[in-house]
């Protein structure tokens, strides 16, 4: 989608009740396929659900060969994550990068429409000093390979920006992420940047509205170093991460959301309600962009599925837009 009109075009042609398939292609929506759980549809199903339901998007976490075996000539546009466990490894050598480059791309593409490769997830601590040798031997292979359109990226909690509001005042926390936004800047890739509202909202509901971090009216927020006005907690969190790359030298380096959502259940403010509310507010949303950037805003909802073995706080397994069994968790107009 390139704009609001057809953002607006979008969401005539797709007034679909609890996600019921239309044939058309809306690049800028997909959503995080995660199989932390013992109750899951086969790769093939879970295919099959996405292009029945008309999503051309899909994030998975490590390469998991069953589900790049089953998108084969999907279409579906595809974030492969390297899965933090093989960081070290391929930041060690351009060998070790090419041997997981043979093993989990080649067999695969272009069958399978691999757009990014996520060198980390929310990678924390001394592991983030592996990130941009990972990041260089995955782009030395690929070009080698003649795969340069396949673009090499880190996925970023939210937390990796420091000074988040007001938007503009936006700066990355840690001097490893100014040398990630140059690696971007230099090939024409994103930043994959993971945005959750609900976390900052259940962290600080005094000083903010369910009706601002849901993207419902009732709520503007003035920057003024910049006058840009804000009605969403999206929008604000979004612009501080574009924020931080122009002060870290890569103005000219797109944000790609690669997971937001809102749990469904097991916490403060979860609910169908909200996350319905939520979700089907982000899907209308991000084809307008953001203030700061009016362009279409590639973005990836998390998560497909409810996983029932997710660790930690309750929320993490209600986060799913569907139930184990291919029923929609709640309705949602995709």
């Amino acid at each position: 989608m390139a704009g609001k009109d057809e953002a607006s075009m979008f969401a005539v042609a797709l007034f679909i009740g609890a996600f019921a398939a239309v044939p058309m292609s809306v690049q800028s929506i997909g959503v995080c396929y995660g199989v932390i759980g013992n109750n899951l549809p086969s790769r093939s199903d879970v295919v099959q659900l996405y292009r029945s339901k008309g999503i051309n998007g899909m994030r998975i976490y490590f390469a998991d060969g069953q589900a790049l075996s089953a998108l084969r000539n999907s279409g579906i546009g595809l974030i492969l994550d390297i899965g933090n466990d093989q960081l070290s490894n391929i930041a060690a050598s351009t060998s070790n990068a090419a041997s997981w480059v043979q093993n989990n791309v080649r067999p695969y593409y272009p069958a399978v429409n691999i757009k990014y490769i996520a060198a980390g997830n929310e990678v924390q601590g001394g592991d983030t000093q592996s990130i941009v040798p990972a990041m260089r031997n995955l782009n030395a292979v690929l070009s080698a390979a003649g795969l340069s359109a396949i673009k090499v990226s880190t996925s970023i909690r939210f937390d990796a920006v420091a000074n988040s509001f007001p938007p503009s005042a936006g700066v990355f926390a840690q001097s490893y992420m100014t040398d990630v936004a140059r690696l971007l800047a230099s090939t024409g890739a994103p930043l994959l940047a993971n945005v959750y509202p609900y976390f900052a909202y259940r962290d600080n509901p005094r000083d903010i509205s369910l009706n601002y971090a849901t993207f419902q009216p009732g709520t503007t927020v003035r920057d003024q170093n910049n006058g840009l006005t804000y009605t969403s907690l999206f929008d604000a969190m979004v612009d501080a991460v574009y924020a931080a790359l122009e002060k870290a030298g890569a103005p000219g380096v797109k944000v790609v959301i690669s997971e937001s959502g809102w749990p469904s259940a097991g916490g403060f403010a979860a609910s169908a309600d909200n996350a319905r509310t939520y979700n089907q507010g982000l899907i209308n949303h991000v084809g307008g962009g953001t203030p700061k950037k009016r362009q279409a805003l590639e973005t990836y909802i998390f998560a497909m599925f409810n996983e029932n073995q997710k660790t930690g706080d309750a929320t993490e397994r209600s986060f799913g837009l569907f139930n184990p069994d291919k029923s929609p968790a709640y309705n949602i107009q995709f």
